[in-house]
């Protein structure tokens, strides 16, 4: 199995829908997963502004991800982004602003961890410089991008964005787009490649979101 390390931000439904896609691969024996994060807020900062000076508003999702790979392994995140992600987008409305903390807990502790890791990642503030960093040293090696992006060869290899897709495809597919990914990012010699997208990403909440407009 090839070894992947998968980076994330929790807000981003694309980035929750190709994480299902690597998890069925994973299932199928194809990968290993591991787990990193990219925060989408950081990256999106006017030039000259210091991240850090977002120390308090920044994803509370995201620094309690710190404190699970600080106290059980990166890989341990895994299952903590899948609760997290069931509870964001696989619901039919958004959740409430206000409820986001007990949104991390429950999903903590869905994963088998404890809830009070989100209270520990939001005590200590290198939480949130641990974000930076990774989101910084990540926009270096694979430029102006976001996520999804994985990295072959357990986090050390070539890394790609994407692949950004609509619905989830069948096994077969799901291995062939996979081969065909795998192989894209190893060839040094290929930079990027897009075209317009089917539709929003097949989840309950952008089809919550896609209703609204068809209303207003």
């Amino acid at each position: 199995m090839q070894p992947v390390k998968f980076y994330f931000d929790p807000g981003c439904p694309w980035c929750y829908q190709t994480s299902k896609w690597a998890k069925r691969l994973e299932h199928l024996e194809e990968i290993s997963l591991d787990w990193g994060v990219f925060s989408l807020q950081v990256l999106n900062l006017d030039e000259g502004v210091d991240p850090m000076s977002l120390l308090a508003t920044g994803s509370p999702q995201l620094r309690t991800a710190i404190a699970i790979a600080r106290t059980h392994g990166s890989k341990a995140i895994g299952p903590y982004y899948t609760e997290l992600g069931a509870r964001t987008f696989e619901q039919s409305k958004p959740v409430d602003r206000d409820r986001t903390h007990d949104l991390i807990r429950d999903a903590l502790a869905a994963a088998g961890l404890a809830r009070a890791l989100l209270d520990d990642a939001l005590a200590d503030d290198s939480t949130w410089r641990e974000v930076v960093d990774t989101t910084a040293a990540l926009h270096e090696q694979v430029g102006d991008v976001g996520v999804p992006t994985i990295v072959l060869d357990g986090g050390d290899g070539p890394a790609i964005f994407g692949p950004v897709i609509v619905t989830q495809p069948n096994d077969a597919d799901a291995i062939e787009l996979w081969r065909h990914t795998e192989w894209l990012t190893r060839y040094s010699n290929f930079a990027e490649l897009k075209r317009k997208r089917s539709g929003g990403p097949d989840l309950p909440l952008m089809d919550h979101y896609r209703r609204q407009r068809q209303q207003s």
